[in-house]
């Protein structure tokens, strides 16, 4: 779907002169972000998350709860979701918007699905950061840090 959605706004939104020039420029801010929220994991993962050499970063053997993962739990996912909006701002379509509500939907649902793992895999650990830390609410995250440090 995502794949489709990306597709779609070559076909259609990029040449969509119509709405507004405001949310084409917050989409590509979002789109941004989505891009640091998508690719520093890989790298943050590798480092703290007891990865053994040669192995994927999605191995980890230790939980990550530093850094970008004490903002928020789920970078990556939040990233896709976040992409998939910013082609929904840039675009400016209906279907763009549809495939996109469809797509952010079944990136949550597979973060239900990443959490049931984690906490087979970490257990009461994981279940304490999921009460610290939201999955993808970055605004909430960062102000539950600097609420955590005024004291």
């Amino acid at each position: 779907m995502l794949i489709a959605q990306i597709l779609l706004v070559f076909v259609f939104g990029m040449n969509n002169n119509a709405g507004f020039q405001v949310l084409r420029f917050v989409g590509w801010i979002v789109w941004a972000l989505s891009v640091i929220l998508g690719w520093l994991p890989i790298f943050i993962l590798k480092r703290k998350g007891g990865v053994e050499k040669g192995r994927s970063y999605v191995h980890t053997s230790n939980l990550v709860n530093t850094g970008l993962y004490a903002i928020v739990r789920h970078p990556q996912y939040t990233a896709g979701i976040l992409f998939s909006l910013a082609l929904i701002l840039v675009s400016q379509t209906w279907l763009i918007a549809a495939i996109g509500l469809v797509c952010m939907l079944l990136m949550y649902w597979d973060i239900l699905n990443a959490d049931k793992y984690e906490i087979q895999k970490f257990g009461d650990e994981y279940k304490r950061y999921m009460e610290k830390v939201p999955g993808t609410n970055i605004l909430l995250g960062i102000v539950r840090i600097l609420r955590n440090k005024m004291r």
